[in-house]
């Protein structure tokens, strides 16, 4: 006797991001930016939204999105990184009233990505844990 059990669209889509974070890009761009923001004071790392996500403290800063090759980055400056690599920083409308960028991980310079972790993890941490860092604002 077989017992199908059909998954709702809930666990479908769990399954799918599980089976996207495995994929080897995805593996990839997550080992580099486990390497730029490791080193860094009070970063954890902790599921948001079943992917990996970056928090300084209890403040989330970086997270992976579903497909697997956008990141979500806080940033200020999210207009000086669209204008200048249209292609590679954008957004959706859900995020027109946050300070949040995405990234196209396929397209990123690695020097643009780590200059934009170092400086989300400055903005979202407190006085006193860049203090452990390094007190002057990232370039």
């Amino acid at each position: 006797m077989t017992i199908f059990i059909e998954m709702n669209n809930r666990h479908q889509w769990r399954h799918n991001v599980s089976l996207k974070l495995q994929e080897m890009d995805t593996v990839l761009y997550l080992e580099f930016i486990r390497k730029t923001v490791g080193h860094l004071p009070e970063v954890n790392e902790k599921p948001c939204y079943n992917t990996p996500a970056f928090y300084v403290g209890k403040k989330l800063f970086a997270r992976m999105k579903e497909d697997g090759e956008t990141l979500v980055v806080q940033s200020l400056e999210r207009e000086k990184w669209i204008d200048k690599y249209p292609g590679t920083f954008f957004i959706t409308d859900h995020y027109l009233n946050y300070d949040y960028v995405l990234v196209s991980l396929k397209t990123v310079k690695p020097d643009d990505l780590e200059k934009l972790l170092v400086t989300a993890w400055y903005n979202r941490s407190s006085n006193k844990i860049r203090g452990l860092h390094n007190p002057q604002k990232p370039k």
